[in-house]
């Protein structure tokens, strides 16, 4: 398949059995958006993520990556998509090094440089040949999220990046998310922490019970306004 620039959501809808988990949805990211996905627990962000990811099948509606829709892709779609998801996807007993390895393998990446250059950015250079399972959340954090980025993807989808993270983890993750939009990735980012969203994603979608509450772009007072929106609905 060829690049895209944006993707699109066309009145989506998931239901698992009874449950509505997304119901109506229709929303676009384009190139150099940092696109916050913001609600509730169970508001349906995860959801979302995952049916952008194409892991999980809309019940009804479309997604379009480019004027394309996702399922006439194939599986080429994936190699522009990069996830970050609750599970990080790291093996505890290989090193950092041999983590990254594996997964440039998968991605048909040349591994070499990349993988020097991952754990550069992952603050780990000096950390390469340790097990992963004596790192602390941050470090894992941060090396899923450069696994997660090996191929560069157009299209990175991360759901709840900074969990467990502390100050320092916080400020890495976070510059490295506004470095991808500014290389023209569309990144998009499901979370419930307002203050963590507030000054780094550019556009917000408001998300309760499956329902796109609003779509805007990001401005100040970040915590008010979804108060606000919330209150109404």
């Amino acid at each position: 398949m060829s690049d895209f620039d944006e993707v699109r959501l066309l009145d989506v809808s998931r239901h698992f059995g009874r449950r509505r988990a997304l119901s109506h949805v229709s929303l676009t990211a384009r190139a150099g958006d940092i696109l916050g996905l913001l609600g509730p627990n169970g508001a349906g962000k995860s959801t979302i993520i995952g049916a952008l990811a194409t892991l999980v099948a809309p019940t009804s509606g479309e997604i379009h990556y480019g004027g394309q829709r996702a399922r006439a892709l194939g599986d080429g779609l994936r190699r522009h998509i990069g996830l970050l998801a609750h599970e990080l996807h790291l093996y505890p007993e290989l090193t950092a090094r041999q983590n990254l390895e594996f997964f440039a393998q998968l991605y048909g990446v040349h591994s070499g440089p990349a993988i020097d250059t991952a754990l550069e950015r992952a603050a780990l250079a000096d950390r390469g040949h340790e097990e992963v399972q004596g790192f602390s959340r941050g470090m894992r954090q941060r090396l899923a999220l450069e696994r997660s980025l090996l191929h560069h993807p157009r299209l990175v989808l991360f759901d709840e990046p900074f969990t467990g993270l502390d100050d320092h983890a916080v400020g890495i993750v976070a510059g490295r998310l506004r470095e991808l939009a500014a290389s023209g990735a569309i990144v998009i980012i499901a979370t419930h922490d307002l203050d963590l969203a507030d000054g780094l994603v550019t556009r917000v979608a408001l998300i309760r019970e499956g329902k796109l509450l609003s779509d805007e772009p990001a401005a100040a007072g970040l915590r008010a306004r979804y108060r606000s929106v919330m209150g109404r609905a």
